[in-house]
This record gives structure tokens, sequence and C-alpha cells, in this order.
């Protein structure tokens, strides 16, 4: 008999104009076993949401879609459901930070470059398809995929990061810890002279996808050196 428990199948609707990037999310998508929509301009999606609004449990959104106003293709949204699944922003068509405060008003769960790489797609996006077994940091979040190594008790483990905010990163790994448990975390960001040296807390772990930490301690040089990687990163590879 067959003991594994089975994934819950999620509806993620997609939008963006770029058919490169739609076609990357929903292969990863549905390669791990959920169903995709996509929509390529903003009709398409208020179209979609009408159709299938009932049963999409996310919604990964193009803020720069043609025949749209982002901010105001949001608020169309929410006004044809009073239960909006969780909306995902592509960061990289974000114009400024007065628009992250906007968005943050609107209460976007969260945000994701739309060229992350293939094999970061799902596990970006399962904290927001598993809301309840995750603890999300409000804060942007950018992908990251550099070697971490951790200790916790007498053990010293090393993995490697998804993404990381001003306030905490995820690690892909099959053993996580327990929520709760302390550690102390070391890595180098991408073209720093120095290691990062952070005390954490781990604040949502699952087998799936890996475990995701909240900083608890980081000197004030190390957290600068985050910031500024968010920051310069969050809008990169911006849509014009």
């Amino acid at each position: 008999m067959n003991t594994t428990a089975a994934v819950a199948l999620k509806t993620v609707l997609v939008a963006d104009d770029t058919a490169f990037v739609r076609d990357r999310f929903k292969t990863a998508l549905e390669t791990a076993g959920h169903r995709a929509l996509t929509a390529r301009t903003g009709p398409e999606v208020l179209s979609a949401f009408r159709e299938h609004g009932t049963s999409v449990d996310l919604i990964v959104l193009d803020l720069r879609l043609p025949q749209a106003n982002g901010i105001a293709l949001l608020r169309a949204l929410r006004k044809l459901s009073t239960s909006l699944p969780p909306v995902v922003v592509f960061s990289g068509t974000i114009a400024s930070a007065d628009e992250v405060r906007e968005l943050a008003a609107l209460d976007v769960a969260g945000y994701l470059n739309e060229y992350t790489a293939v094999q970061h797609i799902v596990p970006s996006l399962t904290p927001h398809l598993f809301p309840g077994e995750f603890n999300r940091r409000s804060s942007p979040r950018v992908v990251l995929g550099v070697p971490i190594a951790y200790r916790f008790a007498n053990t010293i483990a090393t993995s490697l990061t998804l993404n990381i905010s001003r306030g905490g990163l995820a690690l892909r790994t099959t053993n996580p810890l327990e929520p709760g448990a302390a550690i102390r975390a070391r890595f180098r960001l991408p073209g720093a002279a120095r290691e990062t040296e952070a005390e954490a807390r781990v604040t949502w772990s699952d087998p799936r996808v890996g475990m995701g930490l909240q900083f608890t301690k980081v000197d004030s040089t190390s957290q600068a050196a985050i910031d500024d990687f968010v920051q310069a990163h969050f809008f990169s590879n911006r849509k014009a």
C-alpha cells in the first residue's frame, strides 16, 4: 500500500505578456502536479478570474500587462471577489518604491522575479500555495542560490539558499528542522568581500521545499549588505 501523502492540487493563474515567462511558470507548476491558467492582457486576467475564480488558489501577476494598469487591475480583481486568493507580483514589473507601498496596502502576498530559475519557481510559490503551513515574511524577497552552513545544537549542516529578504531567508533541504529551532548561519552574498553571519530561528518547515529562517541577530554591517542586495536585485530586470 502506498503510504505517501498526496500533495493537494492547486490552481494558479499566471498573468504575463511574455510567452517565455508564462510557459516556464506553466511547465514548472504542471510538472509539480498543479493546474496553471495563463493570461496575457488585463481583460484576459479578469475574464479568467470570472470563469475560474472559485477554484483559483493563487494569482501571479505582471503589473505591466497590455490594456491594464497594475494597481487598478488588482482593485478590479478585489471587486470581483470578497475572498481574493493570494497575489504574488512579478518584481521586475514594479516601477518604484512608492508602488511597493501601494501594493502593500492592497495586501499583496509576495514578490518573485519572473526570470527566476525554473527549479526555484515552485519552491518560491509553495509558501503562498499552502499558506497555513508557512510563516511568510512581509518584506520583499529575491531569489538567491548560494551555499549556506548552519549550526544547530552540536551539528553543522550545509544547504543552498532559495531566497532572501531583509528579515530572513529560505533554504532548500529535505531534512528541515522543526519550527522554533535556533540556529547560527553563515553565507556569502554574491560579490561580497566577507561572509554574513546571523542568528536565526526556523519559522516554517516542509520536506517538499525546505525551511524558512527569520533573523534574530545580525550585525549592522551584514544587515546593511543584505538590505543593499535585496534593494538592488528586487528592481532588476524591470520592464519598461
